[in-house]
């Protein structure tokens, strides 16, 4: 038996996987996971299925953190890569949520270190680092800011002999590795939300559901409108011009960050019944 308080998250759950999808983060591929609020020991997870076919309780599972494995006989196949969820939530006792995807317009920023994604919307701060006590700096003139960078983690750096290197994460030891990329120690959060995995895709890090799927969201946004900003760059550095792109700076970071954390509700109600509208996506938890 089901909870209420656990159903209701699971309909948030699948909602976060259908608007995911229809916002291009998540593709056939991808998956989301919550951690267990009545036993943080396990965490919730979709089947191997497409995030825009999970419907109900039946494409979720529950898992251990400890090792990815189920906590009950008869729970479905889950994807291959669970470990990099369980690994996340094992090593940051503040994240709730994990979230995998493969958008284009990241993985471009996975194998072009030289060309790092950095924040450029004020709705993307998130990709700065994690500076809880920043001291107020003024704001240059001139401002070109080098802005905060989003690591990248190469899989191919920590694979055994014996690994298959498809780029999956298929086990503990490669999840932590993974885990690890998103700061040093292991602090309650991590001091990045968000790592690129080279040829692969990301994994972002969130305490709770909706706010993981703003993250996804805006996450593609601002790597779109980077390289677009970019692209310019160099059409102008061809006729001489010498401006920058213009990045974030940690002041702007923060301060964004403060705000859009407290604005989650207004995108996500419009995102939820752009999804509930469209017969492709079915919630059977929804009490609409």
């Amino acid at each position: 038996m089901v909870s209420a308080n656990i159903t209701a998250l699971l309909a948030t759950y699948i909602d976060a996987l259908h608007v995911l999808h229809h916002h291009g983060v998540l593709d056939g591929y991808g998956h989301l996971s919550v951690r267990n609020p009545d036993n943080p020991p396990t965490f919730f997870m979709m089947r191997q299925v497409a995030p825009a076919l999970v419907s109900g309780l039946n494409d979720i599972g529950e898992y251990r953190v400890a090792d990815a494995e189920p906590v009950h006989s008869d729970t479905p196949a889950a994807p291959i890569e669970r470990f990099i969820h369980s690994e996340l939530l094992k090593r940051y006792s503040d994240v709730n949520v994990v979230l995998h995807g493969h958008p284009d317009e990241l993985i471009a920023y996975s194998i072009a270190p030289a060309a790092r994604l950095k924040p450029v919307l004020h709705m993307a701060p998130f990709l700065g680092k994690h500076l809880p006590c920043l001291v107020a700096t003024p704001v240059l003139i001139t401002r070109r800011y080098t802005g905060s960078t989003v690591p990248i983690f190469d899989i191919a750096a920590h694979y055994s002999p014996s690994d298959t290197q498809d780029f999956l994460v298929r086990n503990q030891r490669l999840g932590a590795a993974l885990a690890a990329e998103f700061g040093d120690g292991s602090p309650p959060y991590p001091p990045h939300n968000l790592v690129l995995m080279a040829s692969h895709g990301f994994a972002a890090v969130a305490r709770d559901v909706k706010l993981a799927t703003y993250m996804g969201v805006y996450a593609v946004a601002n790597a779109r409108v980077q390289s677009q900003a970019l692209q310019l760059q160099q059409i102008a550095a061809m006729g001489g011009a010498r401006d920058h792109v213009v990045y974030l700076d940690e002041r702007q970071i923060k301060d964004s960050w403060e705000t859009e954390t407290r604005l989650v509700e207004k995108p996500w109600g419009l995102w939820v019944r752009e999804v509930r509208v469209d017969p492709l996506y079915v919630n059977e938890l929804s009490q609409e």
